[in-house]
């Protein structure tokens, strides 16, 4: 158990690593109404903590695995538009880039937790 979610951490890490500079790099010259850091580090925090909460439940109770993962997911996003509110519902429209940067990390970061808590759900049937 401790070995899976290790090694979730260093992809996860990895994946935050590459495609956060790629990002930044895309939007070099452009400025955001938030901080692109803050968005990542939330998505990469709450993702390695979704994946070790969905890990104790399939440990303690390997049913209620999956019901634990769709809870934990629709807190994230609660816990997400509850910190980001100013960003996300503020008086200024967002740009199209600005969007599509609070997008990309949810979507990644949501891909990654989904393909680890599979496999995870899979191995323990």
């Amino acid at each position: 158990m401790v070995k899976r979610i290790l090694f979730y951490v260093v992809i996860i890490v990895l994946l935050f690593l590459i495609v956060f500079f790629g990002h930044q790099y895309y939007l070099e010259n452009k400025t955001l109404n938030f901080s692109l850091l803050n968005v990542y580090l939330f998505h990469v925090v709450s993702t390695i903590l979704i994946y070790i909460i969905v890990e104790f439940v399939s440990w303690k109770l390997p049913s209620q695995a999956g019901y634990a993962y769709l809870a934990s997911i629709f807190l994230k996003i609660g816990v997400f538009v509850m910190v980001f509110q100013s960003s996300i519902f503020s008086e200024i429209e967002l740009e199209k880039f600005e969007r599509i940067s609070l997008i990309i990390p949810l979507f990644l970061f949501l891909i990654a937790e989904a393909v680890a808590v599979s496999k995870l759900l899979n191995s323990k049937m």
